[in-house]
């Protein structure tokens, strides 16, 4: 479980990088967060 959440904050920050503009940082950690989120769902 801890490498999940490892690989899913590097993700994360790789994907926040390679963003332009502020919005696109918001839809990008928005998106880390649902991922992150159904994740911990699904794990219950």
């Amino acid at each position: 479980m801890r490498k999940f959440f490892g690989l899913a904050i590097v993700a994360g920050a790789l994907m926040v990088s390679a963003c332009n503009t502020i919005e696109g940082v918001g839809k990008d950690v928005g998106s880390a967060g649902d991922t992150v989120a159904k994740t911990a769902d699904n794990s219950k």
